[in-house]
């Protein structure tokens, strides 16, 4: 009975519904969704009495993505800044009387104190993360000579604390005083920088010193008796072989003639093969003169360091020298130059005689400017000589 009342109805619907009514009913369209995923669903009870049923449908999940790898970040660069000067000799000729020299004589002069002779440098020295200097003479008490050097120079090993005083953390010792001594003398020496903490190379020994996670290391060659060719092919072993252990490699060589204001032609080849070979810098001494400083494939040659606190003459007669300071900017396997200056200077701190204290001239003195034109006209013939030599920081 109650299906024929709803057949009834549904009939007496159709007949008064306005034409295009079923048309507008497709009998496949979809029920309508809600916005917020609610299917609302129209029924009929058996009363014949409408009623709406509400039914939760899951939104559609996207495709997930990937999620990207945010970039790794960089190591950060470590910039280190680097000091060199020249020889240091400390003591006296073996040939004088060594309880009495120009060097013991000032020490007490100066009331025995190991600060005396970089008093004046040590505040500049104070400040960077390596120093490096050529130690050039023997830290021994032993009287047996080594060679027939005109000029044997030793001192007591105590004085290895003229270095430490003045922040040096780096020497080489290969050089033509290293052997005033012969093998004790040597043995000494070596003996006396390990106790004091101090790096040092010489021809079979790597110096290494690490600052700021950062190891520097240094390799130490002398050309005496025309050796250039021989140690040419020597950098092609030993800077790679340092490169296992150091991220920094310098090599410090003892080279050119006695008083000479250039670079030879042998220096100069072997300087630049040195770079090409894969130095970071190159420093060098021995002519007891400043020299011109190129700058070859974006790498520092200091040709001549000359003296720095040189006790083997009481009044040479050029005393000028310089302080060579460097900014490397490490990172990874990476090394950029940065940015170089010098600091000129004079090997005492007197004009009339030699007190073995190396002093700054005043910035912007005739006298530090007389360095700084000094280094300018010898390098005219260098084909990388710098053009200028910044006294100040330019970066």
């Amino acid at each position: 009975m109650i299906k024929r009342f709803v057949l009834y109805l549904l009939c007496m619907l159709c007949a008064i519904a306005p034409v295009g009514c079923v048309a507008s009913q497709e009998p496949d369209a979809e029920p309508p969704v809600a916005a917020t995923g609610i299917i609302i669903i129209d029924n009929i009870t058996e009363n014949g009495v409408e009623s709406t049923t509400l039914a939760t449908q899951e939104p559609q999940q996207e495709p997930q993505q990937e999620p990207q790898q945010e970039p790794q970040p960089q190591p950060p660069y470590v910039e280190l800044l680097i000091s060199a000067g020249g020889d240091v000799t400390l003591g006296g000729n073996r040939k004088g009387n060594p309880k009495s020299t120009i060097y013991t004589r000032e020490f007490a002069k100066q009331n025995n104190n190991l600060a005396f002779a970089f008093r004046n440098v040590r505040d500049i020295l104070e400040q960077d993360d390596l120093t490096i200097m050529n130690f050039e003479g023997t830290l021994t008490t032993s009287s047996i000579p080594g060679n027939n050097n005109e000029y044997q120079f030793r001192v007591d090993p105590e004085h290895v604390g003229v270095l430490t005083h003045g922040s040096v953390e780096m020497v080489t010792i290969e050089n033509n005083h290293t052997m005033d001594f012969g093998s004790i003398g040597f043995d000494d020496t070596m003996r006396a920088l390990d106790a004091a903490g101090i790096a040092y190379a010489h021809k079979t020994h790597l110096a290494e010193y690490t600052v700021k996670g950062v190891t520097v290391g240094m390799l130490a060659y002398q050309t005496f008796g025309g050796i250039h060719d021989q140690i040419r092919e020597q950098l092609l072993i030993d800077i790679p072989e340092a490169r296992k252990t150091c991220d920094v490699v310098i090599v410090y060589y003892h080279w050119g003639a006695e008083k000479d204001y250039a670079p030879n032609s042998a220096q100069i080849a072997l300087g630049r093969a040195t770079i090409d070979a894969g130095a970071d810098l190159v420093l060098g001494a021995h002519s007891h003169r400043i020299n011109p400083i190129e700058l070859y494939n974006g790498r520092y040659i200091v040709y001549s360091l000359s003296n720095f606190s040189f006790s083997g003459n009481s009044m040479p007669s050029d005393m000028d020298t310089f302080l060579f300071q460097l900014k490397l900017r490490v990172s990874g396997e990476s090394v950029e130059t940065v940015d170089m200056r010098i600091i000129p200077m004079r090997i005492s701190s007197r004009a009339d005689t030699n007190d073995f204290a190396p002093t700054p001239y005043a910035p912007g003195s005739k006298a530090a400017q007389a360095v700084v034109d000094r280094m300018i006209k010898e390098g005219k013939n260098l084909r990388y000589a710098l053009g200028e030599y910044p006294t100040e920081w330019r970066d």
